[in-house]
């Protein structure tokens, strides 16, 4: 089972989570998850979302060196400062792997992974507010 999580990054709060079967794209799951978001919101994600810029401007990834090719210097500051922000959203999903549902193998019936990941988002949520 894999998940798509979408984490504020201001207040760390779990906004939505889309559920799929192990072996999926991460820029396909962001296809199929269909989730709505403004299109002024600042997307930060990972390598596995390549090709994410033509679908939202604000969208912002790691540069990639070419075959053969050394990253420029300006290129390795760029992902530097990227790493230092994804690092609060990389902290929430350690934070998720404290309950275990994702951290190991998913030994449950599938059809209520997604609801019980909900529900330890929602929990990570209230303890927020505490």
């Amino acid at each position: 089972m894999k998940t798509q999580v979408v984490i504020d990054t201001d207040s760390k709060r779990i906004l939505s989570a889309y559920t799929d079967t192990g072996r999926v794209h991460d820029f396909r799951m962001y296809k199929e998850s269909q989730t709505l978001l403004k299109r002024t919101t600042t997307f930060l994600g990972d390598t596995g979302y390549q090709g994410i810029q033509r679908r939202r401007a604000h969208a912002t990834i790691p540069r990639k060196k070419k075959q053969g090719c050394e990253l420029s210097r300006d290129d390795r500051r760029f992902n530097h400062t990227l790493s230092s922000k994804r690092i609060e959203i990389e902290h929430v999903i350690g934070r998720l792997k404290r309950f275990r549902i994702i951290a190991d193998r998913y030994r449950n019936r599938r059809k209520r992974f997604a609801l019980r990941f909900k529900l330890i988002a929602g929990i990570y949520n209230y303890e927020l507010l505490d």
